[in-house]
């Protein structure tokens, strides 16, 4: 396993963490539109960076 293998793992764990994370905050009675958009821009950051390293 390269050093990019190990990090695009590990950027893909934090990428389902923020999966879960998104459906319990969706799951709420009255789910917070702000968290939802943030959880969103830092799972599309993930995956650009899991893009690029897999590039590499």
């Amino acid at each position: 396993m390269t050093i990019h293998d190990s990090e695009i793992e590990a950027l893909r764990v934090q990428h389902q963490q923020l999966d879960e994370e998104l459906e319990e905050e969706n799951q709420r009675p009255n789910p917070d539109s702000v968290k939802i958009g943030d959880i969103k821009r830092r799972k599309l950051r993930l995956k650009d960076n899991i893009a690029r390293l897999s590039r590499e």
